[in-house]
């Protein structure tokens, strides 16, 4: 029997369906049950409770520098008279400060003057409190990445998926702990990961409004940080992925069509129409970068209007801090890296820290599992729309990774928009490695939830106490007799954090160079004035003592070292007389387990529980 010809109108749509699909037009969502709206709502309940516990964990002492900054900044900022005002570098709404971006800055000027309002609390306007208004920004922001996480996971992957990586999430130490400060981490963090989900709902669904959105959001990335200028390897991959799987797919029907069609004229009709429809589809991407280009041009302009009216300031401060970066020996805080390994440093401290190890390891081994499925399968699976999405999230870590981990500077909180992706990538690895092995897979899952979380529990103890800093300042005021000269170092905060009327105080200028005459005769003299000598945390002993070896630095501190190793040793004539540490802890059945955290990166401990250590002199004793 003679096979019936279709007819031409059929199967000209028929092949505009097909593009319409390839472009996700005709995807739908699937609802989410009652149960796991549960499990998301006791994911987010933990997360908040997690973040807002003891967010005045330094008693309105101010005990951030970056947050101290920041609020300085935002405190002096107003509105300006008229709009000539506003264009002038000069402006009142001018914070002239560019090592973060202006978004945060206003935002909080915003949110205090709400809170005033609201309280009828005039003291959220200043220095009092407003940085708990930041913290709670910080916090907020940082809950609502939880939930982001859930949405980008349950969209690339799974609902299941998308519940673990957001429980990792909630549940880890490291974004809880960066939630208590009003830095801009949390922020650049949600920013980041917003814009990965609304690039993947462009992959999905190229259109204006999905182009506009994903603009958008990258701006406020950008106004947050300017290190989010790496998100633009995750646009073009976005766009690429989509125009390389299509182009991919019409080849492929083009190299089948004897199998599809019946007759020369339909065949040219229908090669025709596939150019075509691939011309347009090209062009509309270029149209698309275009638009993508342009939005987070003009939102970034709008939230940061003095890095363009004010261009010299923001350029001279841009390009100090990517001086910063590339060299550890700029600042003096900035010492701790020298002699660091790039990357194998970062990876560490997320590891042991900042993850918590089990959770880290499985991070790690999710990402190298996920590497090589690509390389191998993809796009030969049939699952190319999934391949594709992780392709935009893999290219923003591998990217962010390969920059920000190789800077000379590696505070801890520069990896943190690289969590979302690692834990994304290990719910995945989990659910899906055992899938066969349902008892090994649930006991891993558990396992590191339990650890994880155990570990932020732990480390959340540090805000049910006073901070080490407030311990010290109370036991200089009850044992140190009034009118003592006490010697404290530069570059830190110093103590006592009140009563400072009743002492007299010495500065030791630590960081100078070793070979300054006028260093060691300041030191030397404090030495013999001084009855207590205050060491307020490990930001100067631990980095100037590894710097000794003067033929392996180019900038190194022999002196230094030993004058901290004869006073750790008491032979400067001075005795350890109190000591204030405040380290993770938890309790099971009456028994006590401290985990002692002087090894990790400074910035872990030095600003919300530093180890302070106070000697006095021999002949005082």
């Amino acid at each position: 029997m003679k096979k019936q010809k279709k007819p031409l109108l059929f199967l000209i749509i028929q092949q505009l369906e097909s593009i319409k699909r390839s472009w996700g037009l005709d995807r739908r969502t699937m609802k989410i049950s009652s149960r796991n709206k549960l499990i998301l709502g006791i994911i987010l309940l933990l997360g908040a409770f997690f973040r807002l516990y003891g967010l005045n964990w330094d008693s309105g002492f101010h005990l951030h520098p970056d947050e101290r900054m920041l609020v300085m900044v935002t405190e002096r900022i107003h509105l300006p008279k008229n709009i000539s005002e506003f264009l002038s570098p000069e402006s009142p709404l001018n914070p002239r400060f560019f090592p973060y971006g202006s978004f945060p800055i206003y935002l909080l000027r915003l949110a205090a003057n709400l809170t005033a309002k609201i309280s009828h609390n005039s003291l959220f306007l200043n220095y009092s409190l407003m940085n708990l208004v930041g913290r709670a920004i910080s916090a907020l922001f940082d809950l609502a990445t939880v939930a982001l996480i859930f949405k980008l996971g349950r969209k690339i992957f799974s609902t299941t998926v998308g519940l673990l990586a957001s429980a990792f999430y909630s549940f880890c130490a490291f974004p809880t702990q960066l939630s208590h400060f009003f830095a801009v981490d949390t922020l650049l963090t949600f920013f980041i990961t917003l814009t990965l989900y609304r690039l993947v709902v462009f992959y999905e669904k190229p259109s204006l409004k999905n182009a506009l959105a994903s603009g958008i959001c990258f701006g406020f990335a950008l106004a947050t940080k300017v290190s989010a200028t790496v998100l633009v390897a995750s646009v073009g991959t976005a766009i690429a992925m989509d125009l390389i799987l299509v182009i991919g797919r019409r080849l492929r029907l083009l190299l089948k069509h004897k199998k599809i069609f019946y007759s020369t004229e339909r065949k040219i009709i229908i090669l025709k129409i596939k150019l075509d429809a691939l011309l347009k589809f090209i062009w509309s991407n270029i149209i698309f970068l275009l638009v993508i280009t342009v939005i987070t041009a003009l939102t970034f302009s709008v939230l940061e209007p003095y890095a363009i009216i004010d261009f010299p300031s923001f350029w001279q401060q841009t390009k100090e801090q990517q001086a910063m970066t590339k060299n550890a020996y700029v600042f003096p805080y900035t010492l701790q890296y020298v002699g660091t390994t790039p990357y194998f440093y970062q990876i560490k401290n997320f590891v042991l820290w900042g993850a918590g190890i089990p959770l880290g390891i499985v991070s790690l081994v999710s990402l190298f599992y996920l590497i090589i499925y690509l390389i191998k399968e993809f796009p030969k699976t049939g699952n190319e729309e999934q391949e594709a999405k992780m392709l935009i999230l893999l290219s923003f870590f591998l990217s962010y990774f390969f920059v920000v981990g190789g800077f000379a500077i590696k505070f801890m909180r520069y990896f943190l928009p690289l969590y979302p992706v690692f834990f994304l990538f290990s719910a995945y690895f989990l659910i899906n490695f055992w899938k066969k092995y349902r008892l090994i897979k649930n006991f891993s899952i558990l396992l590191i939830l339990l650890s994880t979380t155990l570990w932020s529990i732990s480390f959340l103890s540090i805000y049910s106490r006073p901070s080490t800093r407030i311990s010290a300042s109370i036991w200089i005021d009850q044992n140190v007799p009034i009118g003592s000269l006490l010697a404290l170092e530069h570059w830190d905060d110093g103590l006592p954090l009140f009563g400072q009327d009743k002492y007299q105080f010495l500065e030791m200028p630590m960081y100078e160079s070793d070979q300054s005459q006028l260093k060691w005769g300041v030191v030397n003299g404090n030495l013999k004035k001084a009855d207590y000598i205050i060491i307020a945390s490990n930001r100067l002993y631990v980095p100037l003592q590894k710097l000794a070896d003067c033929e392996k630095y180019k900038v190194c501190y022999p002196k230094t070292a030993q004058y901290y190793e004869d006073l750790f040793s008491g032979k400067l004539g001075f005795k350890k007389v109190a000591e204030f540490t405040s380290y993770p802890e938890f309790i099971i059945y009456n028994l006590k387990f401290t985990i002692p955290d002087d090894f990790a990166d400074e910035s872990f401990t030095v600003y919300d529980h530093p180890k302070i250590i106070i000697f006095k002199k021999r002949d005082s004793l």
